[in-house]
This record gives C-alpha cells, structure tokens and sequence, in this order.
C-alpha cells in the first residue's frame, strides 16, 4: 500500500471530506494533514494551482478532489470495476462539484452581495441539482448512487447534503434538500447510520 498524505483544511466537511471517509471505511492507512484558515496563506505555495486538497502518493504530490476522491476509492474498494456502473459514479459526483464551484465565489463574498449571490443559488440551480441526484438515486433502486451499494457517489453526496443542512452556510436554508429533494436526506441519514461512517464521526467528534 502507498504511503499517503491528504491536507485540507481543519474542519469536517468540504472537498477533502469524502476523501477522508473512503480511507477510514476501506481502512486505508494515511496522514490527515489539517491545517487552519490563516495557515492556507503558506499551504497554498506549495500546492500546483493554490488549492487543495493535494494527496501525497509515495512524496509524488496529486491534485483535483474528483480524480482523487476516484482513486482513494479504488484503494478502499468504493469504486465501481463495470465500467458502466463506474460511470453512473463519475456522473453523480461531477454534478455535486460543479454544485460546489458554483457556490465557490460566495465564500469570498460578505453581507448583500452573499446574500443575493446565494439566494440567486438557492432559487436557481441548486433544486435543479438537488432534484437530479434524487432522481438519479431512485432510479438506481433508492438506496445507493451506483454499483447496488456504497460508493464514493454516495460519500460525496452524503458531505454535500449533511453541509446544506449544518447552518453553517449563511443564507441557505436548512430545509432546503427537505423541500425539494427529501429521499436525499433520507439517503444522508443512512449512511450516517453505516457502521463506519458512525464511528469515524464519534472519532471525530462532528
């Protein structure tokens, strides 16, 4: 096995964290490096594009959350070998990116211009994604994304929703997926309730 360093941020949640639960769930050992907001300032020197998550394979530094989050998945065995159903994977967790890069820019935003940046969100594209991936999941059965069970689709879906409703972004509602998306939450609450995504978090204290 690889000797693997994942850094990222200091806080449960955001794009290294279904990262970090594919390791734990598969039993993968790796170095968690979290570092805190005003350490990113010199993190982000040492990373190609400023960005992380970055994991370090054997010292060889790799970048982009998808291609990562791919490849942890794979080790812990969460990544579909059919192609087709490796597909259905790929797709789910791309549009859950593409969800995130759109609500990227209001991070560095703050009063009325989040305010209005994130409503824009709440009342556009976020219940068209949200309603998609619900009609994906029970298109494949109800219980699982891809491969008649858990995946890194389901890992990645399950980071994004359990965020949408922690409160901790401004101006989005908590109820937001219950309205427009509730098999969703339904799917977060059972994989919170999978043996070792329960136990990661009691570990974790989140």
């Amino acid at each position: 096995m690889p000797q693997l360093k994942l850094s990222y941020f200091d806080f449960h949640g955001g794009r290294a964290e279904p990262v970090r639960l594919a390791l734990h769930i598969g039993g993968v050992t790796f170095e968690d490096y979290r570092f805190t907001f005003p350490e990113f300032a010199e993190v982000r020197k040492t990373t190609p594009f400023g960005q992380v998550p970055t994991l370090e394979v054997d010292g060889v530094q790799v970048t982009q959350c998808d291609s990562i989050l791919r490849y942890v998945g794979k080790l812990a065995g969460l990544y579909p070998s059919d192609a087709y159903q490796a597909l259905l994977c790929d797709e789910v967790a791309y549009v859950v990116e593409e969800a995130s890069v759109r609500m990227g820019p209001s991070f560095r935003m703050t009063g009325e211009a989040q305010k209005e940046a994130r409503a824009a969100l709440v009342n556009g594209s976020m219940p068209v994604y949200l309603r998609w991936l619900q009609s994906q999941l029970q298109a494949h059965g109800g219980q699982y994304f891809a491969d008649d069970r858990l995946t890194i689709a389901d890992l990645k879906v399950f980071v994004d929703v359990r965020g949408l409703n922690s409160g901790r972004l401004d101006h989005v509602p908590t109820d937001l997926v219950q309205q427009v998306a509730p098999a969703l939450n339904t799917h977060m609450q059972r994989i919170a309730q999978t043996p070792a995504v329960a136990q990661y978090y009691a570990r974790v204290g989140a």
